[in-house]
This record gives C-alpha cells, sequence and structure tokens, in this order.
C-alpha cells in the first residue's frame, strides 16, 4: 500500500429530471454568461438543450452555444470556443454531452484561464494554471469526465491524439447525471461506453503495488459493469441498468480506484489513443480490439494479479496452475466484449494497418522513442509495434 491523496470536488446530482436544475447550479457560481457546449443534433432533437436553455433564461443567466464537438474532440473546434468565449466575455462552461464534450469544455477552459496555444499543455511544454469555471450535463456514460481531471484531445495536424492530460483546475463544478438521458443512444455507442468505464477500471487494476479494499472496490465495479451491460443489450430503456453504469463511469474516473496503489498500467489506453487520433475509431471499441493482444503480451510479468482478476472478476477457479487461470481471464473479457458486439482485433474493428502504419502508430505512441508504456511491462516502440501486430 502506498501513500495516496484523493481530491474530488465535483458536486454529484443524479437522477430523474435533474437537468432542469442547471440554471439553479450555475448560480452558485455567480456566472453572467454562459458557453452552453454541446456535440451534434440528438441534445436539439430530444429536447434537453431547450429545457438548459429555459433552466438558464429562468436564472436570468445569458448564454451562448457552441455546437459540433466530435468524438475524438478536434483542436479546431477548441479554437472555435475560445475565440467566441473572448468575444462574449463568456465566464463559464456548461458541457452538454459525453467525455469529448466535457474535454473539449476543459480545453476551452485552460486556454482562456492560460492564453497561448492550448496545444501547449498536451505537448507538455507549459503547466495549466487555472481553467473557466466548468459544469457538465452528461448524455453518455463512458468516459469518466465528468468527475476526472484528465482530457483528452486530437490535433488535426498530424492527427496526434494526447490524453492524460491532468490538472485539478480542470475538475467541473458539478455533473448532473440522469440516466435516462441515455436511453437513445445506438447500441453500438452504449456498449463502447461500457468498455471504456471497464477499462478505466482495469488500467489500474493491473498494478503493481495494491490495496486490498481498492481492489474489493474495483472487482466490484468491473462485475457490476459487465453484468447490466448485457442487460442493456437487450433492455436499453432499462433504468437500473443505465444509472448502474452511468454512476460506475464516474466512479471508475474519478481517483478512487487508484487510492494505496501506483496508479495502474495506462498502455493500452495509451496504445489507442494512437489509433483514434490515425482511424477515428470510437474509443471503447479501440479499446476492446486492442486489449486481448496486450494481456497476452505482457501478463507473465505478473501472472498472480491476472490469476486473481480472472477469479474476483469472472469466478474462474485458479488452482494450483495460475497462468491457466491468467489466460481464461483474458479470454472471459474477450468473451464479454463478443457478447455485448465489441470487438476483439483491429480488423473486427474495421482497421486494417500497414507495417508503415503499425511503425508510425508505434513511434508517435512513445512520443517518438522518447518514452515507454506502461508499468506491468514496460513497452517501447518495438512492443508496441508488436502489439499492434498481434492484434490485426
Amino acid at each position: 500500500m502506498l501513500n495516496f491523496e484523493l481530491y474530488t470536488p465535483t458536486k454529484i446530482v443524479f437522477g430523474k429530471n435533474t437537468e432542469l436544475q442547471v440554471g439553479e447550479l450555475i448560480k452558485d457560481y455567480n456566472a453572467k454568461k454562459v458557453l452552453v457546449h454541446y456535440g451534434g443534433e440528438s441534445a436539439k432533437r430530444s429536447g434537453l438543450l431547450d429545457k438548459i436553455y429555459d433552466s438558464l433564461a429562468a436564472s436570468q443567466i445569458e448564454y451562448v452555444t457552441l455546437g459540433g464537438v466530435v468524438p475524438n474532440p478536434r483542436l479546431s473546434k477548441v479554437n472555435e470556443g475560445l475565440e467566441l468565449c473572448k468575444q462574449e466575455s463568456v465566464d463559464f462552461i456548461l458541457a452538454v454531452g459525453g467525455g469529448s464534450v466535457i474535454d473539449s469544455a476543459k480545453s476551452i477552459g485552460y486556454g482562456i484561464a492560460c492564453g497561448g496555444d492550448v496545444w501547449d499543455f498536451y505537448s507538455r511544454t507549459r503547466e495549466i494554471t487555472g481553467c473557466l469555471p466548468i459544469g457538465c450535463v452528461l448524455t453518455i456514460a463512458a468516459a469518466g469526465s465528468e468527475m476526472s481531471n484528465s482530457a483528452v484531445l486530437t490535433n488535426e495536424d498530424g492527427w496526434l491524439k494526447r490524453g492524460a492530460l491532468k490538472s485539478d483546475f480542470g475538475r467541473p463544478r458539478f455533473a448532473v447525471l440522469n440516466p435516462e438521458l441515455t436511453y437513445s443512444l445506438p447500441q453500438y455507442q452504449t456498449a463502447s461506453g461500457c468498455v471504456d468505464i471497464l477499462m478505466h477500471t482495469m488500467e489500474r487494476y493491473f498494478n503493481n503495488s495494491t490495496m486490498e479494499l481498492t481492489d474489493h472496490l474495483s472487482e466490484a465495479l468491473m462485475r457490476t459493469v459487465i453484468m447490466n451491460s448485457k442487460i442493456l443489450v437487450n433492455q436499453p430503456n432499462n433504468y437500473r441498468a443505465r444509472a448502474e453504469i452511468m454512476w460506475a463511469g464516474s466512479l471508475s474516473h474519478n481517483g478512487l480506484l487508484s487510492c494505496g496503489t501506483d496508479g495502474g498500467d495506462w498502455a493500452s489506453h495509451q496504445i489507442e489513443h494512437e489509433l483514434g487520433g490515425m482511424f477515428d475509431v470510437a474509443h471503447g471499441a479501440g479499446l476492446a480490439a486492442i486489449w486481448g493482444s496486450w494481456a497476452r503480451y505482457v501478463y507473465k510479468e505478473n501472472i498472480e494479479r491476472f490469476a486473481q482478476f480472472a477469479a474476483n472478476v469472472f469466478d474462474i477457479p485458479c488452482g494450483s496452475n495460475l497462468e491457466d487461470a491468467a489466460l481464461a481471464g483474458i479470454e472471459a473479457v474477450e468473451h464479454f466484449y463478443r457478447l455485448i458486439d465489441m470487438p476483439t482485433t483491429l480488423s473486427e474493428l474495421g482497421v486494417h494497418p500497414t507495417d508503415e502504419q503499425i511503425d508510425t502508430l508505434a513511434f508517435n505512441c512513445t512520443f517518438k522513442n522518447t518514452r515507454t508504456v506502461g508499468i506491468i511491462k514496460k513497452l517501447n516502440s518495438d512492443d508496441v509495434a508488436n502489439i499492434y501486430t498481434m492484434a490485426k
């Protein structure tokens, strides 16, 4: 067990019709003008944006809007938001959507508070010193950005996707979580989100410095996500299952499941980020496609951990042969992904990288061969290329 700090300042407002409270929530921060930041047309068609506009008007809060955020959010949209916020003297950002919208809002908030080129933060050439206050209304249970200190952004110049940008300045002041807002999601997007939640927990779980209580919390969350993901395949409007998944998403990425540990491996996320940058794939689906190959490449470095995962998450008996249990656990994860129609290879994901593209992916993942990724096994550029190849 290692020393740790846990900081989770985000106020959670959970349940049915909670989006109607947005105006009152923002009033607590004395905001004069809000940027309502959102993704596509679904927020308009569903009537959600109208409800939010009415709530803001009832609280006598002015607002401007900026839609068009896409999965794997773009630097160009962030720059557009920066200009709008400056022109309109925006002093609060309300993200209405999933992780991509929230991450885009965080990036805009960093740019307003700190000035300069936002990409400096993602390229690690400048430190974040502040952020415009942010709140969010969550419509996709997946990324956990509504309670996390991290953000992901894609730069169209080179299609570089950079994540793990961590700053407590970017933690949302509040997050409105109404599971009913996720009913209309396509099954693929729901399943991809469930994988993202599961992987946020698994990345932390596969570590080299454990804490028993944190392990048990992680194992319970993983079992909960697996069970309720299966329910949602056939019952997309099951409120209880949607609620369990939504709350799991927030808890999976707010720091709780890293307490007392070394923080986890995160190689699968780093490897997938390059896929998202080059091929613009759904993040959760990309993680599902790559994870099994990563696991088979590294499991011998900590067989005990993989065997524990198999036993405590999938009820696979360990016995005396830990390697068999470890491999059975990996297979169980892939079987689950298939049950919810998620890919377990790059070809199933619809991605067919050439050898040259694999070399580029690995080169970028290791920041031009200047770092390794992961902690179960520290992976260099050749290792990462091998995992991409195995995943084909």
